[in-house]
């Protein structure tokens, strides 16, 4: 048993795209499916789907030259040590070619989203 989900979930995706592989299974969770869509949203992966109850499949997105469009991911807030960001906080990451993936009160927000709509939350990770 994985006791911190997110951190499994972006490595996994990470070493599956290291190896060219076209899709990925996770163990199913709704914050799961939430940053699946929302990477889904930025281009990161390409369809996500809920095959039953306790997976979830997630297909990795290439460009058309077949280079992987996840370049690297780092974990910011981990279970030892939790990570909180005001909206004033949330920078571009990569130059704006990444993102950095948000839990709010309004749901899963990526940085560009979370500085809109003036609101924070738990830094997750960040993608690019």
């Amino acid at each position: 048993m994985v006791s911190d989900r997110v951190g499994d979930f972006i490595i996994r995706l990470k070493n599956a795209s290291a190896v060219k592989r076209t899709e990925v299974a996770v163990p199913y969770s709704k914050q799961l499916e939430a940053i699946a869509k929302k990477l889904r949203e930025l281009g990161f992966v390409g369809m996500v789907e809920k095959m039953d109850e306790r997976t979830l499949r997630v297909t990795l997105a290439y460009d058309t030259r077949g280079v992987s469009r996840i370049r690297n991911v780092r974990r910011l807030s981990k279970p030892g040590r939790r990570l909180y960001v005001s909206h004033r906080g949330v920078h571009t990451v990569a130059g704006g070619t990444g993102a950095r993936i948000l839990s709010t009160p309004q749901g899963v927000l990526s940085d560009a989203e979370a500085r809109r709509a003036r609101v924070g939350g738990e830094s997750l990770f960040e993608i690019w």
